[in-house]
């Protein structure tokens, strides 16, 4: 999320963007009592270049309500970030889709004490969130209906805007489109394209496109957002993925099968033993003859929910409430345990539709032989029951590393690393061209490799040990990610066929691709929520929910609708598109003049 974002977004870490010192990121920020201009409430709006036209819409619906407005358009992500972490806004115009499918997902990291991305410190909140993520159905509903209360209109933390939905463009001359995928939230599956014409898989390179060119990082619990969400997706494989409609499977991921025991504490997944990991050697992808093995998946999960375990890690709360990894070796407890509302066994349930039937557990990765029998099991455990951890391994944070290779490269001190000299694995300026640090040094897991990047694009080539022969082998040899920030550019570029999938098609623009016959439109259902993120330090808006709540009101999701021809949906929060809580923001001038006076009246 992206990563805040890019749709698929999630909600991020910070990025390179231009240059800029000390005095220009820190200087325009305000004291709590300059928030008056003319008499008039000066707010400022923060955002970036791409979203500008809904930053004007907010702008206009403020003044219209009797704010004075100020804009703080910022050209990139890295230097949205730079002022955003100064304080240089009272609303920062922000986007997050929930890339799990999950509700827990969409608020924990934003808004709980704490999160990866939250400004929010609000114990009832917390309270909130923890006790919403142990429940399922009608009570789930009830508790996140709560939540919603105290975050949206109670303390109006955020102002919601919209849902969007998906759009995606396919150069469908080339590539055939019944091949490219929309998932809802998972990233995009690159290992199902291929061209119209087969012969063109092994040595055409598909060509997609990123806004983004400057990555967090190819460690895949190092970042969250749109910079690296699809690439460490397709670079990773996990225990688990998720369908197009948000379901839960092994399908294509390193497990034949999981289960979920009876308590819904423990959680098993029987592993496969056809995917290795591959390197990058003289500018090509290698086998590796290392096996992906639940010794590295202990090692990735453990330090995916250790917020020690890498400088500036941005995903520990997503794992959180994993509380051991293990590899199971008693076959017995298989045999013993049952599936959660089954009487099954466990073992019965890893058994389906394997190899060869399950004869003994193997301790090590050395001893691994489908063929023959034997698997490797691993075990999750959580301290409560807590079915959504699946859709947290789901998640690109998820994804396995290679022990060896990790724990060659981190030699560093965590609590003393230094960026400057000390180099960490999946840095991005060692695998860009003409970086004094230019040196490949990935181990992918998933069915690609990034073999380097520049500022132009970023080249990946299939994983050469990924799923052999079978349905889930990558199609196409060479994908390039192509660098186009200004989305009319890339949908100039997918015309001309320069790039060949368009992921994000703007609303405004949905009649060009249409009209198009060498273009195809594929739409589908996003959880994906635009919304303004309301400063909680140093501000006027910081100190006085009558303020924040006068500009909640001041926002009509209708125009923004209007604005998008009807293809944006009204929001609530960011669980607004996984549960319909009944909850509804209408604009009311009204109220905002009543807490105006109440902000007033109090200063």
């Amino acid at each position: 999320m992206k990563k805040l974002l890019v749709f698929l977004f999630v909600a991020v870490l910070a990025l390179a963007g231009c240059v800029q010192t000390k005095t220009d990121v820190e200087g325009s920020k305000d004291s709590k009592d300059s928030d008056k201009s003319n008499g008039k409430i000066a707010i400022e709006v923060l955002g970036m270049a791409a979203s500008e036209e809904d930053m004007n819409i907010v702008r206009d619906q403020l003044v219209k309500n009797g704010f004075d407005v100020k804009l703080n358009i910022q050209p990139d992500y890295g230097s949205f970030s730079a002022q955003k972490e100064a304080g240089n806004y009272d609303l920062a115009l922000s986007s997050w889709t929930t890339v799990t499918g999950n509700p827990d997902y969409a608020v924990r990291g934003l808004f709980k004490t704490g999160g990866d991305y939250s400004v929010v410190a609000d114990s009832k909140l917390d309270a909130l969130i923890d006790e919403a993520s142990t429940l399922t159905g009608e009570e789930a509903a009830a508790k996140y209906k709560d939540l919603e209360q105290l975050l949206v209109f109670d303390q109006a933390y955020i102002a919601p805007l919209y849902i969007s939905n998906k759009y995606q463009g396919i150069y469908s001359e080339l590539v055939n489109p019944k091949t490219v995928l929309l998932p809802k939230s998972r990233a995009q599956v690159w290992e199902k394209i291929e061209f119209n014409d087969p012969s063109k898989n092994a040595k055409e390179p598909l060509i997609l496109h990123q806004t983004i060119n400057s990555l967090t990082s190819l460690d895949p619990i190092k970042g969250n957002d749109g910079s690296i969400n699809t690439l460490n997706t397709n670079m990773y494989v996990r225990l688990v993925n998720l369908t197009d409609t948000d379901e839960v499977v092994s399908d294509g991921s390193l497990s034949y099968n999981h289960v979920m025991a009876e308590g819904n504490q423990e959680y098993y997944f029987i592993l496969r033993d056809d995917i290795n990991f591959a390197a990058v050697k003289d500018g090509a992808a290698v086998d590796t003859g290392e096996l992906v093995s639940a010794e590295d998946v202990v090692f990735s999960l453990n330090r995916a929910k250790d917020a020690n375990s890498v400088p500036d890690h941005r995903t520990y709360s997503i794992h959180e409430n994993i509380e051991t990894v293990e590899i199971v070796s008693d076959l017995s407890e298989l045999q013993n345990k049952k599936v959660a509302g089954s009487e099954q066994s466990v073992l019965e349930a890893l058994s389906q539709n394997l190899p060869a039937s399950v004869a003994q557990l193997a301790k090590d990765k050395g001893a691994v032989n489908n063929a023959s029998g034997a698997y490797q099991v691993v075990k999750i455990t959580t301290p409560t029951p807590f079915p959504q951890v699946l859709n947290y391994l789901a998640h690109q944070s998820g994804g396995i590393v290679s022990e060896k290779q990790v724990t060659s490269i981190n030699t560093y001190d965590v609590a003393s690393y230094n960026p400057d000299k000390d180099i960490a694995y999946g840095d991005q300026a060692t695998v860009t061209e003409g970086s004094a640090t230019f040196n490949n040094q990935l181990y992918a897991s998933g069915p690609y490799i990034l073999v380097k990047k520049n500022d132009y694009e970023a080249q990946f080539v299939k994983n050469p040990a990924y799923r052999t022969g079978s349905e889930y082998e990558p199609k196409i040899a060479k994908i390039n990610v192509r660098f186009i920030s200004d989305v009319d550019s890339a949908l100039s570029a997918l015309r001309n066929g320069e790039i060949h999938v368009l992921q994000t098609v703007p609303e405004t623009k949905l009649d060009i691709v249409k009209s198009d016959t060498k273009l195809t439109l594929n739409t589908a259902d996003s959880n994906a929520v635009s919304y303004l993120q309301m400063n909680t330090s140093g501000r006027a808006v910081s100190d006085s929910a009558d303020l924040r709540k006068a500009i909640l009101y001041s926002i009509n999701q209708d125009e923004f609708i209007s604005y998008y021809q009807g293809n944006k949906k009204p929001a609530v929060s960011t669980v607004s598109p996984l549960i319909d809580t009944g909850l509804k923001l209408q604009a009311d001038s009204e109220k905002v003049k009543e807490f105006v006076k109440a902000y007033n009246d109090k200063k």
